[in-house]
Formats: C-alpha cells, sequence, structure tokens
C-alpha cells in the first residue's frame, strides 16, 4: 500500500522544486503556504498547517525553510519520519552571519523586489545552471508572496529550535553556498549538490530518498 509522504517547500515555493524526484510507490501531499499573521511566530504557523497533515504517523520531507517548517510540525505530533534536504536541523547549524544579519535587522531592510529578482548571483548561491533551472528560479522568485518572504526570513535568523528529533535524516549537498555544509551534519551528503539540488541532482537525491524510507 502506497505511503503518504508530506511535502514542504522552502520560502514560498510550490510543488514544481519536487517535480523530477521519483515517487515510485509512494502518494505524496503538498504542503500549501499560509499567509503569515501579523507577529506570527514559526510555531503558532506550525500550528496552523496540521490540519491538512492527515496521517497519523507521516513521513515529512522538507527543502530548505521547508525542512525547519517540518520540524516544528513534528515538535507538535507524532511523525514516523523527518527528512530534511537542503536545510537544518536546529539553530546551531544556522551560520553565524545569518544570526549577525538577524540581530542586526539586516533582512528588514532589503527591499523585497530585491529579494524576489533573479540575477547572476541568486544563480550562483542556488546552483540553478541550466536554463531550465535558472527560468524555474526566476519564476519561484517573482511568484513569491513578499509577506510570506518577508516572515520567513525573519523566521530563518531568528530561530531558536535546539530539539533534535530521534527520527531525522538530513540530506545535504556539499556544494550549499546558501547552507554551507561545513556548519552543518549531515547524514547523507550529495557530492557538488547545491541548495536547488532537488532539481539539478534529482537522480542522487531520489536514491537517497529510497534507501533511507
Amino acid at each position: 500500500m502506497p505511503q503518504n509522504i508530506y511535502l514542504f517547500t522552502g520560502l514560498g515555493a510550490d510543488e514544481r522544486v519536487f517535480r523530477r524526484l521519483d515517487w515510485s510507490g509512494h502518494e505524496v501531499i503538498h504542503i500549501q503556504w499560509l499567509i503569515p499573521l501579523v507577529n506570527e511566530s514559526i510555531e503558532e504557523y506550525a500550528t496552523r498547517l496540521l490540519p491538512q497533515i492527515k496521517d497519523e504517523y507521516p513521513i515529512l520531507i522538507g527543502v530548505s525553510f521547508g525542512g525547519m517548517m517540518a520540524v516544528e510540525v513534528a515538535k507538535l505530533r507524532t511523525v514516523e519520519k523527518i527528512i530534511l534536504i537542503s536545510s537544518l536541523k536546529t539553530n546551531h547549524e544556522l551560520p553565524w552571519y545569518y544570526r549577525w544579519a538577524g540581530r542586526l535587522r539586516v533582512h528588514r531592510i532589503i527591499p523585497h523586489q530585491f529579494l524576489r529578482h533573479s540575477n547572476f548571483m541568486t544563480n550562483w548561491f542556488f546552483g540553478a545552471k541550466s536554463p531550465e533551472d535558472k527560468d524555474l528560479l526566476k519564476i519561484i522568485l517573482a511568484e513569491t508572496n513578499p509577506t510570506l518572504l518577508r516572515w520567513s526570513l525573519n523566521c530563518i535568523v531568528s530561530w531558536s529550535n535546539t530539539h533534535l528529533h530521534p527520527n531525522l535524516i538530513h540530506i545535504h549537498g556539499s556544494s550549499d553556498r546558501i547552507l554551507p555544509l561545513r556548519y552543518m551534519r549531515a547524514d547523507r551528503q550529495v557530492k557538488a549538490g547545491g541548495h536547488l539540488m532537488v532539481l539539478n541532482f534529482a537522480e542522487e537525491v531520489s536514491a537517497i530518498l529510497r534507501e533511507v524510507m
């Protein structure tokens, strides 16, 4: 019987980031992002996502910020397993410069139009190399809701989670420039994989997913 898997995308992206992964033998449900409420915490937001999860012992898979959200959801209910891709498990893995930027509130003064504009720098940071990947990244950034983007960035730089879930598997790319591997304690590594390795290293990531699931 197919097992239901709940997928959390990152920073307002949608299910397109998962489209190249092999989900044979499983049913996937894409968690839909909600517009954050005023001054809503990541813990409160996770509570509002719970109604989308119907299974008693679900598997949660999150990419980037979606991995952080999956961790918060798993603190509110029992899950069979959490799999993080290009993400982080606790605030101890957040690079120091993000914490520094959060304390100085740098993320609050950057125009959201700049954050939603794709260029050679964003392509480099995300690891988008092919024309197709660059086009998809451009669309994702442009379509990201600015309120959700601002809120997500604030959650990232101020994340306080120290709880390490016992049934968590962390998959990370060796060439991730947004969340460098040197700050992580990953269970599985994808050689040369960047932050968008679910797209451009989909075969390697799929193989690891089949192994750990």
